[in-house]
């Protein structure tokens, strides 16, 4: 049986009455009648290059002949009559130029460059090793400010702060003198003394009695291990001992 066909079902034995959806309305922008007026207004705009309405050039102004050449001057008639221009002076006139002065313009300059102050050269200041220039003044560089009347006097905050870093480093002397008051060194009376000897060597004995003790054949690692370290032990008990009967008078630190 198809289950697909579903004209056999009981509910299509009814009759229904049935219509059909109604459509949804078409989308009509708000726009469309601006850009469509736009459009009709520049539609003719770009249709020729030049204006749209050009005069029509005359037949009668052709180009001809000879018509493009410079138009030289009317011709004048030599007159013999006609003042000339002064002539030429000779080598050996000394015609006078103008107004003339005794002074010594050479001796003059020579004499201002020598007495004179020399120019003070613009300050500038370099910032690249390729000698790139700039103005001194404006750079921020120059103390133009050292003229005021509260320059060089130390800002309240930070006298405040020296105090504070004078206290706190009292503070820390004090800690410290405290610290080695306490960890002073104390000297061993003869007594003492003599029982820390003792002690150092009993505590050899012992070690010296366990070395005896080792096997004669050392033929194993932990064996070697065994006697290298009760050597070591028995040298520095034997350098502690040394040095305890060396010295009369022993100080020792204070935990």
């Amino acid at each position: 049986m198809d289950t697909t066909c579903f004209s056999e079902s009981i509910y299509n034995l009814i009759p229904s009455d049935w219509k059909e959806p109604p459509h949804r309305p078409r989308y009509i922008s708000i726009f469309k009648t601006s850009i469509k007026d736009n459009m009709q207004k520049h539609k003719m705009a770009m249709k020729s290059m030049g204006p749209p309405k050009v005069e029509v050039p005359s037949p009668k102004d052709f180009l001809k002949k000879h018509s493009k050449e410079k138009t030289l001057p009317p011709k004048k008639m030599f007159d013999r009559n006609e003042p000339r221009k002064p002539p030429v002076p000779l080598r050996t006139d000394h015609p006078v130029m103008g107004i003339q002065s005794e002074k010594n313009f050479v001796n003059t300059n020579a004499a201002d460059v020598i007495m004179g102050v020399a120019k003070k050269p613009k300050p500038i200041y370099v910032d690249k090793r390729t000698g790139d220039k700039h103005d001194l003044e404006t750079s921020g560089l120059v103390p133009k400010y050292i003229n005021k009347k509260d320059y060089g006097v130390t800002p309240e905050y930070i006298c405040k702060r020296n105090e504070e870093v004078k206290k706190a480093q009292e503070e820390y002397d004090n800690y410290i003198q405290e610290n080695l008051r306490k960890a002073a060194m104390k000297k061993l009376s003869d007594e003492e003394r003599e029982a820390v000897l003792q002690g150092l060597k009993k505590n050899w004995e012992e070690v010296h009695k366990e070395f005896q003790s080792l096997s004669v054949f050392i033929d194993s690692i932990p064996k070697k291990i065994r006697k290298q370290k009760l050597e070591e032990e028995m040298k520095q008990l034997e350098h502690d001992i040394s040095i305890i009967e060396k010295h009369k008078i022993i100080y020792i630190a204070n935990k």
